[in-house]
């Protein structure tokens, strides 16, 4: 297994990873996905997010250095399918019917 980097979180999940507790604070008894809803609300009401975008951008700096340095140590994105590109698969061709094939060798006699 390799030791590959993380990707760095952006400015909101590290601002929710320093509000969560406090968030849990103010609504006892509130489950997770509750959390997470309440962290999006707060989070679109801020007016300064600056220090969390610092530290996001200092984050993927952080990151990126530690990509080239794994990547010149033999360490390849392709070798644990990280690579890979997302999105659906390509779609097989169409199966064409015996309705259109029949009237295919009516037009070719």
């Amino acid at each position: 297994m390799t030791d590959k980097p993380k990707r760095p979180l952006s400015a909101y999940f590290l601002w929710l990873n320093s509000a969560r507790e406090q968030i849990k604070r103010e609504n006892p008894g509130i489950k997770v996905t509750e959390i997470a809803k309440k962290g999006g609300e707060i989070w679109r009401s801020m007016k300064d997010k600056s220090e969390w975008e610092a530290k996001a951008v200092k984050a993927k700096e952080e990151y990126e250095v530690a990509m080239r340095e794994f990547e010149a140590n033999g360490g390849s994105t392709a070798a644990n399918g990280a690579g890979k590109k997302r999105g659906k698969a390509s779609k097989a061709p169409a199966k064409r019917s015996k309705k259109a094939e029949s009237e295919e060798e009516d037009e070719s006699d």
